[in-house]
This record gives structure tokens, C-alpha cells and sequence, in this order.
């Protein structure tokens, strides 16, 4: 599966963005929040994505960094939100606010975040709250442990095959710390050291 596709913007509405890659044009559903994050029609730029699949019909979702799809992924985590409404939920306020009431536990907050009623509030929190932290331009979570941010493509494998993400931060800053003093390790290129800590880290994380 695809991670992001890269190209030019052709087209922005409401929940939704066109992007021409190499004469192909896609239509990616989007948070409302995001659109000011992508270039402006005409310019170039990158888009994180992910496609839902059904019976009934093919969606796929973009978002301006991973983060902010690691945050669409968490909210999917909680019962009763699907894509819409999380996209809503991402479309109403920022990942950097969303987060930060999450983990500050202001149920009150929440609420009036719009898609958000109360059982929705209660069930966020349950499922969410110490889960979450961004940093103050909502690009990327403010506690990731220092060696794991070279790795940061590292983690995103593992959430995305289901694993918290401040315990896959701390195992992949784990593992690559104990490699680094390897000097075979240290020699590879960043593809083959991401895939050697990968391996490394699924392990870790089975236990």
C-alpha cells in the first residue's frame, strides 16, 4: 500500500483536494482543518494518505503529515467513530488542541468540539487520554524519545500494524541506541538500518 503521493494540487474544496501525479488525478478526502496546510492550486506538494476499501466503494483519505494521520488512525480506535466522523472531529479543531484536551482529560472541552457528543467524549478519553501528544505546530508528537526520531518512517510501520505509538517510539529508541554502537549497523544506509530496526522492534514488542 501506498504511504503519501506527491504532485501537484489542481483543485480545493471542502473537504476535499485534487492532485495530479503525472497525469493521474486523484481525489482525496480531507480534513477541513488541513487545507490550509497543502500549497495552493498550482503548487506542488505531498499528501500522507490512506484508502478505505469496501464493498460499496474505494475512499481515499489525505492528510498533511503523519502525524496527523496517526491521529485519524487513533480517533478510528475508538467505538463509534469512523472515518467521517473523525474526519469531522479533525475538520472542527487542530491535532495539536485535539490532543492536547485529550490528554489533559477536559471532558467538558471535548464536548464542545462539534461531531463530539458526551457518550463520544467519554468513550475518547477512555480509550485516548495519556495516548496522545503533539508538539505546539501539531506536526509531530512533542515526547518521542531523541533516538527514535531518525526512525520516525520506523514508527509509523509499527502503528499503523497496531501498535501503541509511545511504546513503539520507546522500543525503536531502544533498539537503535544498543545498534548504534555496532559499527556494521552505523556503516548500512537509512534503508537497510530502518529495516534491520524494524525487524528488531517487532520483535520487542511481541514479547
Amino acid at each position: 500500500m501506498f504511504n503519501s503521493l506527491s504532485g501537484t494540487i489542481t483543485g480545493k474544496f471542502p473537504q476535499k483536494i485534487y492532485l495530479d501525479t503525472h497525469g493521474i488525478e486523484w481525489d482525496i478526502t480531507v480534513p477541513d482543518s488541513a487545507l490550509d496546510a497543502f500549497p495552493p492550486v498550482g503548487g506542488t506538494g505531498r499528501v500522507y494518505t490512506w484508502l478505505q476499501h469496501t464493498d460499496m466503494l474505494m475512499t481515499l483519505y489525505g492528510f498533511a503529515s503523519e502525524a496527523d494521520r496517526s491521529l485519524f488512525f487513533d480517533l478510528l480506535k475508538v467505538d463509534g467513530i469512523g472515518p467521517k466522523a473523525a474526519l469531522k472531529i479533525m475538520g472542527s479543531i487542530s491535532s495539536a488542541a485535539l490532543a492536547k484536551i485529550l490528554d489533559s482529560g477536559d471532558l467538558a472541552a471535548l464536548q464542545k468540539v462539534p461531531g463530539v457528543g458526551k457518550k463520544t467524549a467519554a468513550k475518547m478519553l477512555l480509550q485516548l487520554k495519556g495516548k496522545l501528544s503533539m508538539d505546539g505546530d501539531g506536526g509531530s508528537t512533542a515526547s518521542r524519545p531523541a533516538a527514535a526520531q531518525p526512525y520516525a518512517d520506523v514508527v509509523t510501520a509499527l502503528v499503523e500494524m497496531g501498535h501503541e505509538r509511545r511504546a513503539a517510539e520507546q522500543v525503536v529508541s531502544d533498539v537503535a541506541a544498543a545498534l548504534e554502537s555496532d559499527a556494521s549497523f552505523a556503516g548500512q544506509a537509512q534503508a537497510a538500518k530502518e529495516d534491520v530496526l524494524f525487524r528488531r522492534a517487532l520483535v520487542e514488542l511481541a514479547r
